[in-house]
């Protein structure tokens, strides 16, 4: 049988499909389109179908660094000012329609939603009006729905107000058709889809990576938290705390290494793989490996050292390194002074070159590349899973919830954010006793410290209204989102973001 899917964005074809092939054996090379009605004849095309679902999360993956390039954590660095130029736009504040990288980011939530929407299509009958059923099948549905609202919500909280179509796959025709839809709208639709992954979802799965029902809860806590709609938020991440599925890991370098990966703080993350190099420099962000791991690697790194070299991009900030109190085990792990490593290990044959431009004299320790996970083209092929929502967030956020609820419970929110700082100094004497709004500042504050270089921070500031304080070049009005891209505005008719 021939399998055949539809890559289409809101204008742009994708020809290239990868997996997640960590826990699915799948050729990522096979080119889909929906033209032949032989296809989602069986529970195997379904579950194939539904793992080229998950692919544009790997291709999602220049979000991690935009969200805290865009913010106070990090700069662009790189080799010149003209070094990845989309993220120096981003960095500088002079982002335009035309950024390669925002345009990149918003075709390839598309595709995911596309995708998810071809599935939802035909999820009763298939393209020869068949009805298909199996066990599992409403179970593997609740991951489709989930990979929706992922999509969205990427959208949303890039752009506003977005194109939101749930009843069909996009097609070329319909290009012109669509308008942008009032973000209340689309987080209306991102909360439908999550709760009914909820109600079909497993705690638990066979298939490490796979999403599960505490993924969703997780997630649909995040977006509630967005909504300012606190007491849901609160009651939804609850559900995820007393499950007792999830634990802190009392080494918090060991959450980033290989063996920490889908571990006992993992509620969500995204998987890569280096199991099928990609040699594709026309498209990066398209392969199974994760290619903003090579980024945050130090220039011309050698040694007798578990480190790779990278090209210094997305380097931490001295004002984020600063924000570490002593005794804080973040801090050397989220802002990683190289210098003071080689200093401190002269024995190891250190040497490297120094960040060209905008030098911070720090590296993303939790991204740093490693010898032994990359292969074939080295760049393009780091096996580093995103660690996309991890129980210390689930507490940070349940910890804002019950902050900020009708009837606020400070003492509940004190527990679950000192248990994050427990964890982070060893002990219990930097526990935090504030309350109302200084307790809440301490939990925003605290979610940058154990956030970092996780790519929420531009995301956070601008939810709670910090934005234009902490971030030099932020126009309020402006700012809150990126610029439609170019393409869409010309092609598709959309209309552009204020200030653009």
């Amino acid at each position: 049988m021939k399998k055949k899917y539809i890559l289409m964005s809101l204008v742009t074809l994708v020809t290239i499909l990868a997996s997640c092939k960590k826990f699915v054996d799948y050729n990522p090379h096979e080119d889909f389109v929906t033209t032949e009605q032989d296809y989602l004849k069986s529970e195997t095309d379904y579950r194939t179908m539904v793992i080229s679902a998950y692919s544009p999360l790997q291709w999602l993956n220049q979000m991690v660094p935009v969200g805290d390039i865009a913010s106070d954590n990090s700069v662009t660095g790189g080799e010149s000012a003209s070094d990845v130029l989309s993220l120096q736009q981003i960095d500088d504040y002079t982002n335009t329609p035309i950024n390669s990288t925002m345009t990149d980011l918003w075709q390839v939530a598309y595709e995911g939603v596309n995708r998810a929407n071809y599935l939802t299509q035909y999820k009763d009958k298939n393209l020869a009006g068949q009805t298909v059923t199996f066990a599992g099948k409403d179970a593997l549905y609740g991951e489709v729905y989930f990979l929706r609202a992922y999509y969205y919500f990427s959208l949303v909280r890039m752009f506003g107000d977005v194109p939101l179509f749930t009843d069909k796959r996009l097609g070329v025709t319909d290009s012109r058709t669509l308008k942008r839809s009032p973000k209340a709208d689309v987080y209306k639709a991102i909360e439908a889809d999550l709760t009914s992954a909820i109600a079909a979802l497993p705690a638990v799965q066979t298939q490490k990576g796979r999403i599960t029902k505490y993924a969703a809860q997780a997630l649909l806590g995040k977006v509630y938290l967005y909504e300012n709609k606190f007491d849901q938020a609160a009651s939804t991440l609850e559900s995820v705390i007393t499950s007792n599925a999830f634990s802190l890991v009392a080494d918090f370098n060991s959450i980033f290494l290989a063996a920490g990966e889908n571990g006992p703080e993992s509620v969500f993350e995204i998987q890569y793989t280096n199991g099928s190099p990609y040699y594709n420099w026309g498209g990066v962000t398209r392969g199974q490996g994760n290619y903003s791991v090579q980024q945050c690697g130090i220039r011309g790194l050698n040694g007798n050292i578990p480190y790779a070299a990278g090209w210094s991009t997305n380097l931490p900030s001295q004002n984020l390194a600063s924000a570490y109190s002593a005794g804080d085990q973040r801090k050397a792990v989220t802002t990683f002074d190289i210098e003071a490593y080689k200093n401190a290990n002269p024995a190891l044959g250190i040497t490297y070159q120094v960040a060209p431009y905008k030098n911070t004299g720090l590296y993303n320790g939790k991204y740093l590349p490693r010898k032994g996970e990359t292969s074939g083209q080295v760049e393009l092929n780091y096996l580093n899973n995103f660690r996309t929502i991890r129980y210390a967030e689930v507490l940070l956020m349940a910890a804002e919830a019950n902050n900020r609820a009708t009837a606020p419970n400070d003492v509940k929110a004190q527990g679950y954010l000192n248990q994050v700082r427990q964890r982070a100094f060893g002990d219990a004497n930097h526990n935090v006793t504030l309350t109302g709004a200084a307790l809440k500042q301490a939990i925003w504050d605290e979610r940058r410290l154990e956030l970092a270089m996780e790519g929420d921070r531009f995301f956070d500031l601008v939810r709670t209204g910090q934005a234009a304080a902490k971030i030099p070049g932020f126009k309020v009005g402006k700012n809150e989102v990126f610029a439609i891209p170019q393409s869409e505005v010309d092609v598709s008719g959309l209309t552009q973001n204020p200030g653009y």
